[in-house]
């Protein structure tokens, strides 16, 4: 290592040095937000490869000029989730004051496996997990974690499941008859996957028939009673709340019901939908949330957050402590009457950004009433472009919004086969984002090719 290396970060590090970062930011965001420059790039995957095919640089290079390849090279072909025409996938055009704040936390780079290593973030976590905790309504024993997604939150949960169904498995293994998981048809595969990771295996996931692209309350019910005659244990339900692919929510008032009748671990999968907790026009489709045991939940969708922006929250704390029983005696001192406690001793991750930080600042600066406002006025516009799906002669809405996400299909003047159809909407789709004037996605729903969009 020589000196320039030293006079380098030195220099790095002045204010000056950052406006060019923040300069390419602030540009972006004002060419996005106006509509400016097409919303995806025309490029295939291997031109864009190309551009980017080159040896290590052993030597540096002034930071004005590799300042000015990010803004040609990399943002050039980026996918403009501010654009006002991206309606593509479940990730949001995060709101300027978390975007700071993401700079900052990448400056402090606190890690929130032990409180002593991250004193004030981990006082942060804990009063927005306790802020979230009061908003599902899930009680004064409850308590969470920071995550790196949904799939993690869930994932988490359903180990938590399993320590209170099985608690020896940590040690032991699952031996025996493993229980079951039940979840709707239309369920992430977060779920799948987790049943198979814990060791349950996949056949355990026991899928119930959705009405209306919801878990069918009645179904449930049936196959309740009928693993209940056979003697099949459940170690949990999984509800959704915003499915992924129609933003769907499921009865939480009578699945909770049930569960809590039947003393069986009710975990919902609120990654999308859970948001609507904050607004006054749509936590209705969230009723009976507060039954829940676990809830895992996305600010970086719905409240607009930079990724990853992600947390499970429990009814009771002390089960996520239980579902990682390990000690680390060199680390966590969580044991020792510490609060805030050590978040590693609940949590996957030992090195964990201190992310509740952006959602922290982000609630300082525009407070949770408009948060609810964001939400409506998402709703609001997927309901509009509804309407007007509705309203034509060659698109069919396949259902009714209940959040910010649509699916739809050409039709046109319907004479042509479903099969055929299906080809149709998935080269409309491909032609539509290569043009540059709009950014969407498709899925297969009822088994027919759709087109989706989430405002």
């Amino acid at each position: 290592m020589t000196d320039s290396i030293f006079a380098s970060i030195e220099a790095d590090a002045r204010p000056r040095s950052a406006s060019l970062f923040a300069d390419i930011a602030t540009r972006y965001l004002a060419r996005s937000a106006h509509g400016d420059g097409p919303v995806s790039t025309e490029l295939s995957p291997a031109e864009i490869a190309r551009r980017f095919d080159e040896p290590m640089p052993r030597s540096g290079r002034p930071l004005a000029e590799i300042a000015a390849r990010i803004d040609r090279d990399v943002l050039g072909d980026m996918n403009r989730l501010a654009h006002p025409m991206a309606m593509g996938h479940q990730v949001s055009p995060p709101l300027p004051a978390a975007i700071w704040m993401d700079s900052i936390v990448s400056a402090m780079n606190q890690s929130l496996a032990v409180s002593e290593m991250s004193p004030s973030a981990t006082a942060v976590e804990t009063r927005v997990i306790r802020w979230m905790c009061d908003l599902a309504g899930i009680g004064p024993d409850a308590g969470g974690t920071f995550t790196s997604g949904g799939t993690e939150a869930t994932f988490t949960a359903l180990l938590a499941a399993r320590t209170r169904a099985l608690p020896d498995a940590w040690d032991r293994g699952v031996t025996g008859t493993p229980p079951v998981v039940l979840c709707g048809e239309h369920a992430h595969y977060a779920v799948t996957r987790a049943v198979a990771q814990l060791g349950l295996g996949m056949r355990r996931a026991v899928a119930v028939p959705s009405r209306d692209w919801r878990l069918d309350p009645v179904a449930l019910e049936r196959i309740l009673s009928v693993l209940e005659s056979q003697g099949t244990p459940v170690m949990a339900v999984v509800a959704t709340s915003g499915a992924t692919a129609t933003g769907s929510f499921d009865d939480l008032d009578a699945i909770g019901t049930m569960t809590r009748a039947r003393g069986i671990w009710l975990h919902v999968d609120g990654a999308h939908g859970a948001s609507a907790l904050v607004s006054n026009a749509h936590r209705h489709r969230l009723r009976g949330i507060e039954r829940a045991d676990s809830i895992a939940w996305d600010p970086h969708k719905m409240m607009l957050m930079p990724l990853a922006t992600s947390m499970l929250l429990v009814r009771d704390e002390r089960a996520l402590e239980g579902a990682f029983s390990q000690e680390a005696p060199y680390l966590f001192h969580g044991g020792e009457g510490v609060r805030p406690p050590d978040q590693g001793t609940r949590s996957f991750q030992c090195s964990r950004r201190a992310d509740a930080l952006k959602l922290w600042v982000a609630l300082q600066r525009y407070g949770a009433d408009a948060f609810g406002e964001l939400y409506d006025r998402l709703c609001a516009v997927t309901r509009e472009l509804f309407q007007m799906i509705s309203a034509s002669r060659v698109f069919e809405a396949v259902h009714e919004p209940e959040c910010n996400i649509l699916c739809f299909r050409y039709v046109g003047d319907r004479t042509l086969s479903d099969t055929a159809l299906d080809h149709l909407n998935r080269e409309l789709r491909e032609r539509y984002n290569g043009s540059g004037h709009g950014w969407i996605t498709g899925t297969v729903v009822g088994g027919r090719r759709v087109l989706r969009v989430c405002v």
